[in-house]
């Protein structure tokens, strides 16, 4: 496999967030992006901002926000302090309002006064809730389906029955087999209007075969650079210092979850191997089953056969 040939990338200062206007700074599929007028964690909408952030800031915020109920009810019990039996300093109403959020009670402190029982029932309604919503937040999460596909580390740019072809590989990291598996392949390339401005666009590749009815094992998916294909303008030579990128999303039915499972890749222009050719992860073991090694999967060498062509950066038939 050749070495990827460097990339420079010029530093770009992030902008300060403008009077009035929320800035928010992200990262997904090797984009990094600035929004101006969006929160990174937006407060009013609870929901989608528990389900997206990471296990270990969800879970701190549980901890956080369960402290600080507890905290906050401690601190009404020492609105009277024969409120609650047996409680003498601050901890031990903090510990009581922590085995009362819980709706636990070891029965040693107890509520003494009516505004003891009042602030309890209080706080048992409040555990009982936040109970609730806690255990529906980590359902919903750990419910929800994972695809589990497996992309090549590259594409590689080679001839395929004598026509110059895009390819990349997608495995089926699941030991289950999955069913109607589409796959759909868009290109971003830099154009230039008549005008003179220069703008990005998003060019769908036609594939050969875009869906198969079953994918057990390893599939590989081509775009054949014709006369119609965006790629045509595309200088082979000069591939990895130009800016085009390469989406490729999938998106197949896992019969063991009941779910659609959908996944993405990005391909940047230094993940491309012109001239090269995967290397076959099949093979038929002697009582002949079928052995696919996914740990080949990113596997290429060197077509000799377009040796010289792709040398000289040249498509043509």
């Amino acid at each position: 496999m050749s070495a990827r040939p460097p990339t420079h990338r010029p530093r770009v200062r992030r902008p300060a967030s403008p009077r009035g206007r929320s800035l928010a700074h992200g990262q997904t599929l090797g984009f990094q992006f600035t929004k101006i007028g969006v929160r990174r964690y937006d407060l009013t909408d609870p929901y989608h901002l528990a389900l997206t952030v990471g296990w270990p800031t969800f879970v701190a915020a549980i901890l956080c926000a369960f402290l600080t109920l507890a905290a906050a009810f401690a601190t009404l019990y020492l609105l009277e302090p024969s409120a609650i039996a047996n409680a003498k300093p601050w901890s031990d109403r903090l510990f009581f309002s922590i085995e009362t959020l819980a709706t636990v009670g070891y029965g040693e402190m107890y509520p003494a006064t009516p505004f003891g029982h009042i602030v309890a029932s209080a706080e048992i309604i409040c555990g009982m809730g936040f109970m609730a919503i806690t255990t529906g937040l980590i359902f919903v999460r750990f419910s929800r389906p994972q695809a589990r596909f497996i992309f090549s580390d590259v594409a590689v740019i080679t001839r395929h029955n004598g026509r110059p072809t895009l390819m990349v590989r997608i495995a089926n990291g699941r030991h289950s087999l999955m069913t109607r598996a589409v796959v759909q392949v868009n290109a971003l390339i830099n154009e230039e209007s008549p005008e003179g401005g220069v703008y990005r666009r998003i060019h769908e590749l036609k594939l050969l075969r875009g869906a198969v009815p079953i994918f057990p094992l390893v599939t590989t998916f081509m775009h054949v650079i014709d006369e119609k294909s965006p790629l045509r303008r595309v200088e082979m030579e000069s591939i990895h210092q130009s800016d085009v990128r390469f989406l490729v999303s999938i998106e197949a039915f896992d019969p063991a979850l009941g779910a659609t499972v959908q996944d993405v890749k990005a391909y940047e222009a230094r993940d491309l191997r012109v001239g090269w050719r995967f290397v076959d992860t099949m093979t038929v073991g002697e009582d002949g089953t079928v052995v696919a090694d996914i740990t080949r999967i990113s596997h290429v060498e060197q077509a000799p056969a377009d040796r010289e062509v792709w040398q000289h950066g040249m498509l043509e038939d």
